[in-house]
C-alpha cells in the first residue's frame, strides 16, 4: 500500500542522505524517496566538481560551518567503508595581489575557528613546493580538502536506503501536495501516496516544492550556471591538486579555479552566470516560466542592482574564452587557450530573499509534520551526511516515542 511514515521529495544527495539517516535513526519505519527524473542525482549532485570542502569559507557558528567540517569527516569514513574512490589531495587558496591578503587572513581565521586541521599560511617559495606552476604572494594550504565522485556517493546512499527497507521512486514528479486529515497526500506522475511526515529537498525546484507544501514564499531560487573547461591531458602536470583564488567575500561563489578529479582529469572553472532555465546546462537553454519567475521577483532586481558589474564580468567570461583563460592565468601563468577544451557545466540553486540578499547559510524550515529544505548549495554535497542527520533528528522530534503503525494513523 502507498502509505508511509515519511516521504522525502528529491533524489539528490541531500534528500538521499536524509532518507539514509532517518532509516538509521528509526529502523523499521516506512520511507519513500520521490524523484521526478529517471535517475538519482540528475542535477546539482551529478554536475559539480566533486570537491570535498574543508570548511574554511563559512562563518563560524553557521550551519554551513558546522555541517561541512563534520560532514567531510563522515563522508571520508563512508567512502572508506564502502570502498568509494576519493583523494585527499589538499588545495591552495592563492593571493595574487596585496589587496587580497586581508581576505586570505580571514579565511585562515575562519578555518581555525571552525576546527579545520592542518591549515598553514605560506609564502611564495613554500607555495611553489606544493604547486610548482602556481604564482602568488601568499597562499593558504588546506591539506584536508579532497575530491570524490558525488554521483557514485549518491548511488551508494540509495543502495543503503534500499538495504534498510526504504523505497525509491524515480520518474515521479509531484503534481500536487496537500495535508488531509492529518496526513500528507502526494499526487505524483507515478501514482498517489500518503505519508505522516514530509521532507522537501527540491534542489533547483526547492522553493516551488516547499510552496506546494505550504511554506511561505519569502525566498526564491535564482539559478547560476557554472561552466568548466578541461585541461588537455599533456598539460595536466601544471596542476598537482587544487588551486583556488581568494574569493570575493560578498558573494557565495569561489571564483574560477583548478580541480583535479579522482580519475586524474583537471577541471578549470566554474564561473557563475545567471541562468534563464533552472535546469539548463547550455548557454542557449531558456525557459519562459523560469525567466518569468526571475523578472517578476523584486528580490532579483535588488540583487541585480547590487551585483550587476560582477554579473556582466561573469557573462563576458562565459562568452570569451580568452577572458576565462586570463582569470586562470592569474593562478597558473603557463596556461594557454589551446590547453583548454569545453567541459561540462552545472547549475547552482541559490536562494535570494526579497531584499535581494543571497542567503549565505543553509535554510531548513521546520513546520507541522514537515521540513522544507530551501537553500542547500555548496558545500551541501560535502556536508550531506551531517545535513541528513540534522534533518532526521529534527523530524524525529515530531513523532511520539511510542510510534503507531502508519495505517493506524490514517484511520
Amino acid at each position: 500500500m502507498n502509505v508511509y511514515d515519511i516521504a522525502v521529495i528529491g533524489g539528490g544527495i541531500v534528500g538521499l542522505a536524509t532518507a539514509m539517516a532517518w532509516l538509521a535513526r528509526v529502523p523499521g519505519s516506512r520511507l519513500v524517496v520521490v524523484e521526478k527524473e529517471t535517475h538519482l542525482g540528475a542535477h546539482q549532485t551529478g554536475h559539480n566538481s566533486g570537491v570535498i570542502h574543508s570548511g574554511i569559507y563559512y562563518r563560524p557558528g553557521s550551519i554551513k560551518a558546522r555541517t561541512c567540517v563534520e560532514g567531510a569527516r563522515l563522508l571520508v569514513e563512508f567512502c572508506r567503508a564502502r570502498r568509494i574512490p576519493y583523494l585527499l589531495c589538499g588545495k591552495l587558496v592563492v593571493a595574487t595581489e596585496p589587496s587580497e591578503l586581508p581576505a586570505l587572513e580571514t579565511l585562515y581565521q575562519r578555518g581555525c575557528a571552525n576546527g579545520v586541521p592542518g591549515l598553514r599560511l605560506l609564502g611564495p617559495e613554500q607555495l611553489l613546493e606544493i604547486e610548482p606552476h602556481a604564482r602568488g604572494i601568499k597562499a593558504l594550504h588546506v591539506p584536508q580538502a579532497g575530491v570524490v565522485d558525488y554521483g557514485e556517493v549518491a548511488r551508494t546512499f540509495a543502495e543503503v536506503i534500499r538495504q534498510r527497507g526504504g523505497e525509491i521512486r524515480t520518474s515521479a514528479r509531484v503534481r500536487h501536495l496537500e495535508r488531509r486529515n492529518g496526513v500528507w497526500v502526494l499526487k505524483t506522475t507515478a501514482g498517489d501516496l500518503q505519508s505522516t511526515y514530509l521532507v522537501t529537498c527540491g534542489g533547483l525546484q526547492a522553493d516551488r516544492v516547499a510552496a506546494q507544501a505550504g511554506a511561505t514564499n519569502d525566498v526564491r531560487i535564482i539559478p547560476f550556471r557554472g561552466e568548466y573547461y578541461d585541461l588537455a591531458p599533456e598539460r595536466r602536470f601544471l596542476v598537482r591538486a587544487m588551486i583556488y583564488p581568494v574569493p570575493n567575500p560578498t558573494l557565495p561563489f569561489l571564483g574560477v579555479h583548478f580541480t583535479r578529479t579522482v580519475d586524474g582529469r583537471v577541471h578549470a572553472g566554474p564561473n557563475a552566470v545567471l541562468a534563464l532555465k533552472r535546469e539548463g546546462y547550455r548557454k542557449s537553454d531558456f525557459s519562459i516560466p523560469d525567466t518569468w519567475d526571475l523578472v517578476s521577483y523584486g528580490g532579483f532586481w535588488k540583487m541585480a542592482g547590487r551585483y550587476w558589474v560582477t554579473g556582466l564580468g561573469e557573462l563576458y567570461r562565459s562568452w570569451s574564452k580568452r577572458a576565462f583563460v586570463r582569470a586562470l592565468q592569474r593562478l597558473v601563468p603557463e596556461v594557454r587557450p589551446t590547453d583548454l577544451s569545453p567541459g561540462g557545466s552545472g547549475v547552482r540553486a541559490q536562494a535570494v530573499d526579497h531584499h535581494g540578499s543571497l542567503l549565505d547559510d543553509f535554510n531548513i524550515v521546520q513546520a507541522v509534520h514537515a521540513m522544507y529544505v530551501r537553500n542547500v548549495p555548496s558545500p551541501a554535497a560535502t556536508a550531506s551526511i551531517a545535513i541528513g542527520r540534522r534533518i532526521a533528528d529534527m523530524a524525529a522530534s515530531a513523532f511520539d516515542e511510542k510510534r503507531l503503525d502508519p495505517l493506524e494513523r490514517l484511520r
